[in-house]
């Protein structure tokens, strides 16, 4: 399965919340591949605390590997990989269990700067390493740049090609519960140059396009966060927002049948994106809500029924 990551403004989420959907698979036993397509900002490395790749791969003159970025441009060596339970820093990472899979990170390079074409040398090139990450692992997860760039460009005119047609592909969009995120999703998705209409102009067919496309609501506040309000007026307009921002959800088409899942504001992540490990909830760090949320979303990811298009 590949799982391309998407969203249309920075800071939605959108990496820390796959790279902990890639963690929490790998603990449920599958084989998980994380690739780092925010070309101009490849920071998975320090997602996961590798601190050898926390920028992405560092250019050295006798590479013998070399990161995403590089490697879509041409390089005649192979892209590098870093086994996160045997090169990341954090200790908690390091094992992951007997019965989980395995977890393991292309990094981009670092230095490395937002592609200026998707010519087809960069997408044969692209079809070709997905494919044998398709091949080698159960999941593959490519974690794209913001907005409409060129590395959703190439990720589209990929899987546009005919050998990459019976791939199972899926797409998640990631936005935060705000008025503007939800406008900028929605714009992504389905705005005149936006994710559908670019990819039925490169071959796709328009519906099983839509099919393949759910929204992750990132940073969501509780249900009862009004009851944290100072005074009753603050309370009543907290709830009267939220129900706003439901109702613009729904009208954008961002609403409960297109919406995968959502994670909660969590602490630990306004201060330190991270992995959140079980042991993070047991020391009273992180919040188990957090933790659920990712579970649940790793397991909606695999479940064909929550893909079927109502």
């Amino acid at each position: 399965m590949l799982v391309f990551s998407t969203s249309d403004k920075g800071g939605s989420g959108r990496s820390v919340t796959s790279s902990n959907i890639a963690y929490r698979l790998c603990l449920q036993g599958y084989d998980v591949a994380y690739a780092d397509f925010d070309f101009g900002s490849p920071t998975a490395g320090a997602l996961f605390e590798i601190t050898a790749v926390q920028r992405g791969l560092p250019d050295n003159e006798d590479d013998s590997e070399v990161g995403l970025h590089r490697y879509l441009l041409g390089s005649y060596v192979g892209v590098a990989r870093f086994d996160v339970g045997a090169t990341t820093d954090r200790s908690g990472l390091r094992y992951i269990g007997s019965n989980a899979g395995r977890l393991v990170l292309l990094p981009g390079d670092e230095g490395g700067a937002e592609f200026l074409t998707s010519d087809d040398v960069v997408v044969n090139r692209c079809a070709r390493l997905l494919t044998e990450l398709d091949q080698e692992f159960e999941i593959v997860v490519i974690d794209l740049s913001a907005g409409r760039s060129v590395a959703l460009e190439i990720a589209l005119k990929t899987m546009a090609l005919e050998q990459l047609r019976d791939h199972v592909v899926r797409w998640l969009v990631f936005h935060r519960w705000t008025r503007q995120h939800i406008l900028a999703a929605a714009g992504l998705v389905y705005g005149p140059n936006g994710l559908v209409n670019t990819g039925v102009n490169y071959g796709h067919r328009r519906e099983e396009l839509l099919a393949a496309i759910r929204f992750v609501r990132t940073a969501v506040p509780a249900p009862n966060a009004h009851l944290g309000a100072r005074h009753g007026a603050q309370a009543t307009w907290l709830q009267e927002q939220n129900a706003a921002l439901k109702r613009l959800a729904t009208h954008n088409k961002l609403g409960l049948t297109s919406l995968l899942g959502a994670t909660p504001i969590e602490q630990v992540l306004q201060w330190r994106e991270q992995i959140i490990l079980d042991n993070d909830v047991v020391a009273n760090i992180a919040a188990q809500e957090t933790v659920d949320a990712y579970n649940y979303l790793a397991r909606r990811l695999m479940d064909n029924v929550a893909w079927e298009r109502l």
